[in-house]
């Protein structure tokens, strides 16, 4: 099923996060295949938000692998335990970085970015992948893009 995802620019971030998640629920309702869904839920949230990078790290067991995503290429395979991401999988929870720079072990896939969000999704207490948003602006994400964002982990944990 076709879907268009409307938003208005002019619309607040809170307000667009707001009318983007069940927009997105809709978007993979019925869907069955996982990068089908992750490419469009990429796409929504680079088009929406116009972050820098945005995409999925899939969980191996030797840590993760790149799944599908929107802006500059990105870093196919990061170590167990490696970087923001990894991180992440170790801790089970969303991350905030407000300077990339600062934060020691990260892994510069580009080095235009400038801070970071990454939040695991969960699925019967394991994490199954991560999503990963970049932006060129210092400290450009809060507890609210975190609440945005584990919504949306929890969409993708409730598709699989």
């Amino acid at each position: 099923m076709e879907q268009e995802i409307l938003f208005d620019t002019h619309h607040s971030k809170q307000e667009k996060q707001a009318a983007i998640v069940p927009q997105v629920k809709a978007l993979v309702q019925g869907e069955t295949n996982l990068i089908a869904n992750l490419a469009n839920i990429a796409a929504v949230l680079k088009t929406v938000f116009d972050y820098y990078w945005v995409g999925f790290y899939i969980k191996e067991v030797e840590g993760l692998v790149l799944g599908p995503f929107q802006g500059p290429v990105a870093c196919t395979r990061i170590g167990k335990g490696k970087g923001v991401c990894g991180k992440c999988v170790e801790l089970k929870q969303a991350i905030i970085v407000p300077n990339v720079n600062e934060f020691e072990g990260h892994i510069a896939c580009s080095s235009a970015t400038q801070s970071e969000i990454v939040v695991p999704v969960i699925k019967n207490n394991q994490v199954r992948m991560i999503i990963d948003v970049d932006s060129l602006t210092l400290a450009d994400f809060d507890q609210e893009d975190q609440v945005f964002l584990e919504k949306i982990a929890e969409i993708i944990a409730n598709s699989l």
